[in-house]
């Protein structure tokens, strides 16, 4: 694997944002937000975003730590700041992406810092943050 920074990381999508996994979210999570699994609900509010129920945070920030672990392995994960700007509806198409920003090594492996955002095609970024991810041993840098 030869990376340089501003290399892109290749992309990981959801098809279509599951309401059923919002539900169960929701579950897991003992979260009585009714945003989360009533679509009535989200359309009494004067959001103007119908009835479409809102994917939790914690689902949406999953969805760039797939594309981080499909890249970097699953156990590549050191640290990820996210902000989100704008809800993930269910039925959307959405997609991860990002590019290295550095790469440096830190006591004795190779880290890459990573600008990282969840995209939808009509609503532009959804969730963007920043990841600090290991990378492989078989990786060659590319000054």
């Amino acid at each position: 694997m030869k990376l340089a920074v501003g290399d892109s990381i290749p992309e990981w999508e959801m098809a279509s944002v599951s309401p059923e996994r919002m539900r169960t979210m929701a579950a897991i999570l003992r979260d009585p937000n009714p945003l989360h699994w009533d679509r009535d609900a989200v359309d009494a509010l004067p959001l103007g975003l119908g009835k479409r129920t809102i994917n939790q945070g914690p689902l949406g920030l999953s969805y760039i730590i797939n594309m981080l672990q499909a890249w970097g392995g699953p156990d590549c994960l050191r640290r990820i700041v996210m902000r989100f700007p704008q809800v993930v509806l269910d039925g959307e198409r959405v997609v991860a992406r990002g590019e290295i920003s550095v790469l440096r090594e830190a006591q004795g492996v190779w880290l890459a810092d990573c600008s990282t955002r969840l995209e939808h095609d009509d609503r532009g970024v959804l969730l963007e943050g920043t990841a600090t991810i290991v990378l492989p041993e078989n990786a060659v840098l590319i000054d």
